[in-house]
């Protein structure tokens, strides 16, 4: 599998998962999205994402959202009220810099990539609405820098078709995210082992965006080879707004991250050997053949003289069999751990 390198960070196989807090639209303010961030931080993820957009290039003003339990409102109406100024996100980069986290965002026009460059953007995101996008996903591989793709909604098909965008544009930076676009969304259809189907047919790095309340499923995203791991943050989940309800707190962002950890640890190298911790173990407690009665020099060895006992750093219980009618070389007493050399061939 090929290895990406955001700003300094390996991503792959052979690297732990690449943890993304997701603040975008779950603050409106400065000192909301500076809170957002320094949580971020501490939680020790790898860089912190919002999203740039403005309604008027996003979305008609005529097209709805038909929610469960709120009905038909206003997509234009939405988004109007969750886009971030260019000031304060400036302001945000800015503070990101400071506290040397890795900061980027999704842009859902042309214009938004234009703006974000200027801001010199070290890499891009596509969102699951845009993954169709072609044009869109053309415009971003052009400029050669590492991106993320989102794949909510998507067949394998449409998957294959972002690839050879970038591979078109020699643009050999992209990360595939698998996503469902449901808010929230049950863990059953979540459908994870798709990740690994991604990998194997792109071979390139495979991560998970997810929607899910609570961190069960990205934990299982990650237990399964996930090399990215997208995730929405709030400071609280009883906040007005779409996601904050299917966000992670701060202290499940820290449990995340934490885990991603050890679950890549864990994980080793996939080859079926004795551990380096287990090489001392394996003499003390496996078993070997040991006598239970004196055993004199010249005598045959019987089934009645030998048993299977701890510990194991003798003769193993599989050559049993082999050393019924063996001589001793020499006197052996009751309790003695067998060793070929105590038999003469």
């Amino acid at each position: 599998m090929q290895t990406l390198d955001f700003e300094g960070r390996k991503i792959g196989d052979a690297y732990p998962a690449y943890v993304i807090s997701e603040i975008g639209v779950n603050f409106n303010t400065f000192d909301e999205g500076k809170k957002l961030i320094d949580a971020s931080v501490a939680a020790g993820v790898d860089c912190v994402k919002i999203q740039t957009f403005k309604a008027e290039t996003l979305t008609t003003k005529d097209a709805i959202f038909d929610l469960p339990k709120v009905g038909k409102i206003s997509q234009y109406k939405v988004f109007k009220e969750l886009e971030l100024s260019d000031s304060l996100q400036k302001k945000l980069f800015d503070y990101a810099r400071k506290k040397k986290i890795i900061f980027f965002s999704t842009p859902a026009d042309k214009q938004d990539v234009n703006f974000l460059e200027k801001l010199d953007m070290p890499i891009y995101k596509i969102g699951s609405d845009d993954a169709t996008n072609i044009p869109f996903i053309e415009y971003i591989a052009k400029l050669k820098k590492p991106t993320l793709v989102s794949t909510g909604m998507c067949n394998m098909k449409e998957v294959l078709e972002i690839k050879e965008v970038f591979s078109s544009n020699n643009n050999n930076k992209l990360a595939i995210l698998h996503c469902v676009t449901k808010y929230p969304m049950d863990p059953e259809f979540a459908n994870l082992k798709a990740i690994n189907t991604l990998k194997r047919k792109l071979k390139i790095p495979i991560g998970y965006s997810d929607h899910s309340l609570g961190i069960d499923v990205c934990k299982t995203a990650v237990s399964i080879g996930a090399n990215i791991i997208e995730k929405h943050v709030t400071m609280d989940k009883r906040q007005k707004g779409p996601d904050h309800i299917l966000s992670a707190t701060p202290k499940e962002l820290k449990e995340l991250t934490a885990f991603s950890k050890i679950a890549f640890s864990s994980l080793g190298n996939g080859i079926k050997k004795p551990a380096k911790c287990e090489e001392f173990t394996r003499k003390e407690s496996r078993k070997s053949i040991v006598t239970i009665k004196n055993i004199m020099k010249g005598d045959k060895i019987s089934k009645n003289m030998i048993k299977i006992m701890r510990p194991g750093y003798g003769i193993p219980p599989k050559d049993f069999k082999k050393i019924i009618g063996k001589t001793a070389k020499h006197d052996v007493n009751v309790d003695h751990v067998l060793k070929w050399t105590d038999l003469i061939h």
